[in-house]
C-alpha cells in the first residue's frame, strides 16, 4: 500500500493578501504563523537559539574570530499594518524575543528596530509580491551589519548600476492571474572575482541548474582594491546573501579583500578553524528558527555531516 500523503494546503491558507498588493507567507513547511503564537514548544526553540548564538560567539572569540549573527525579519514583523484582518501578535516576533534575550550582547545584530524604523520610506524593504526583502532592504541590513564591524562600506555601494526587469516572484506565482512586480537589482559586482566554487555549485553550473540550488552552495571571493578592508570573512547564510554576488554577500564582496559564503544554518567549525577568518558571520530568514541547527555542516560534501546523499 502506498504510503498516505499530506494534502497540500490552499493558497489562502498559504499566502496572505493584504493591502496595496502586499502578499505575505503565512504557512509553508515552517509553518510561519507559529513563529507568533508563543508557545511552550516556540519558548524552548527560542532558549535553543540563544545559547546556540552566545556558544558561537565564544567558540570564535577562542579563536581569536569576531562573530556577528543576525536574523532576517519576516515581512509579517515588519509589515504588520500593510495585513488585513489577520489574528497575530507580531510584538512575539521571534526577532524582537532574541534581541530582548540577546541585548547587551555584540555577537546578535538586531535588524528588527532598524526595518520597522525604516519601513514608510520611498522605497519598500521586502518585494511585495516575494518573502525576499528588496535591494532597499539588503542595503539597509548591510549598512547596519558594516557599522557593527566598524567597516566603511565603499562610497559608491549604494549607487551602482540597476537593472530593472517585470517579474512573476514567489508568493504571487502562488495567485491566480500571477501578478508581476518591478525588480530593481543592483549591479553590484565590480571589483571582487569569484576564486573558488565548491564542487556542488560547480555541478550545477555546468548543468545548468544553479537557480535551483540551495543549502550546499559554496563560493569565495576575493578583492583586490586597494581600498578594501583587508579582513577575511566567512559567511553561513541562505537566499538572503546567496552565492551570487547580488545581494548580502555582493556587498560584502565589494567591501572586504576575502568573503566565503556557505549556505548552511549549520556551522562547519573545521572549515572555520582552517580558514581562520578575521570575522565569522551569520544570517538567517526569521521562520527558519523553527529548526535549532547542530553545527554539524560539511562544506566540502555541501550537507550535514554523516547525512545521506
Amino acid at each position: 500500500m502506498a504510503p498516505k500523503r499530506s494534502p497540500v494546503p490552499p493558497v489562502r491558507e498559504t499566502i496572505h493578501e493584504g493591502r496595496d498588493g502586499w502578499l505575505f507567507l503565512i504557512g509553508g513547511s515552517n509553518d510561519v504563523m507559529q513563529r507568533y503564537r508563543g508557545t511552550l514548544r516556540q519558548w524552548w526553540t527560542l532558549r535553543g537559539w540563544t545559547r546556540l548564538i552566545t556558544a558561537r560567539a565564544a567558540r570564535a572569540a577562542g579563536l581569536g574570530i569576531r562573530c556577528v549573527q543576525l536574523i532576517v525579519p519576516e515581512k509579517l514583523s515588519v509589515y504588520d499594518h500593510k495585513t488585513i484582518d489577520l489574528r497575530y501578535d507580531p510584538a512575539r516576533a521571534s526577532t524582537r524575543r532574541l534581541a530582548r534575550k540577546l541585548a547587551g550582547q555584540a555577537t546578535y545584530l538586531d535588524l528588527l528596530g532598524p526595518f520597522r524604523a525604516a519601513r514608510d520610506g520611498p522605497v519598500p524593504l521586502y518585494l511585495k509580491t516575494d518573502t525576499h526583502w528588496s535591494a532597499e532592504g539588503c542595503l539597509l541590513a548591510y549598512r547596519e551589519l558594516m557599522r557593527a564591524l566598524a567597516a566603511v562600506p565603499p562610497a559608491d555601494i549604494g549607487t551602482r548600476p540597476v537593472l530593472v526587469t517585470e517579474r512573476v516572484m514567489d508568493l504571487g506565482a502562488k495567485l491566480p492571474g500571477r501578478p508581476a512586480e518591478r525588480l530593481v537589482r543592483p549591479q553590484i559586482h565590480r571589483d571582487a572575482v569569484r576564486v573558488e566554487t565548491g564542487a556542488l555549485l560547480a555541478a550545477s553550473e555546468e548543468a545548468g541548474t544553479e537557480v535551483d540550488l540551495h543549502v550546499g552552495a559554496h563560493v569565495v571571493y576575493r578583492n583586490a582594491n586597494p581600498a578594501a578592508d583587508p579582513r577575511r570573512v566567512v559567511l553561513f547564510g541562505d537566499s538572503y546573501a546567496h552565492f551570487a554576488p547580488m545581494l548580502l554577500t555582493g556587498l560584502l564582496a565589494e567591501s572586504f579583500a576575502e568573503v566565503h559564503f556557505v549556505w548552511s544554518s549549520s556551522f562547519d567549525w573545521a572549515y572555520v578553524e582552517r580558514v581562520r577568518p578575521d570575522i565569522l558571520l551569520f544570517e538567517l530568514a526569521e521562520r527558519f528558527l523553527a529548526r535549532l541547527p547542530a553545527d554539524d555542516f560539511d562544506v566540502a560534501a555541501g550537507r550535514r555531516a554523516g547525512a545521506a546523499g
